[in-house]
């Protein structure tokens, strides 16, 4: 494992236990010898991660959109940036420069991009493990969710097993080392 590629807000949060936990997992990433590979925003969860890999020596590379970059939203400083056509590229770019994926507490975009990562996982096109750093229970009610896609027949516990929550990062990390993709579904024969 090489990079990781991490989905975190472009806000801090109300909590300053997201911001600790963004310096924790940039200073994991940076003493681990894992280039931090996410949006390459300057503001909110984003900057304090990237700064923090900074900050230890680490390995940052940030990728992000034209629009967002022609709108100044980029981080200043970073070891590489990438700008590219749109989210879309983005987020394909972030997955194929990293070896896992990690979303930190974040909104909508965060929640879009890992779900996505771990999607595409299912169907074959992406072979990065994804978690869930559930720092101060922020992603409870999601594990309720995917939780109830199995109990619902929406999701195989197989399936289920393959997506990490955790709340400390050695968990996440050993989650990781020993990830197998998912079995890709080809039986697509409903029953009558």
């Amino acid at each position: 494992m090489n990079s990781i590629a991490v989905y975190c807000g472009a806000n801090t949060g109300k909590q300053s236990i997201y911001y600790d936990a963004a310096i924790q997992l940039g200073q994991y990433l940076a003493t681990h010898h894992l280039k931090l590979v996410y949006g390459g925003g300057g503001v909110g969860l984003m900057g304090v991660l990237a700064q923090s890999v900074l900050d230890a020596g680490g390995q940052v590379h940030g990728i992000m959109p034209q629009e967002l970059y022609d709108r100044g939203a980029a981080a200043k400083n970073l070891t590489e940036l990438t700008v590219v056509d749109n989210m879309a590229t983005r987020k394909q770019q972030m997955l194929t420069d990293s070896d896992g994926c990690i979303a930190l507490p974040g909104g909508p975009g965060t929640l879009e991009e890992i779900i996505e990562a771990y999607s595409w996982a299912r169907i074959g096109d992406n072979p990065n493990p994804c978690a869930f750093y559930n720092v101060n229970h922020y992603y409870d009610p999601l594990i309720t969710l995917f939780d109830q896609m199995v109990t619902q027949g929406f999701l195989t516990a197989e399936h289920r097993a393959k997506l990490c929550f955790a709340d400390q990062l050695p968990t996440i990390f050993e989650f990781m080392t020993a990830y197998q993709p998912p079995i890709i579904r080809t039986d697509y024969h409903q029953p009558k």
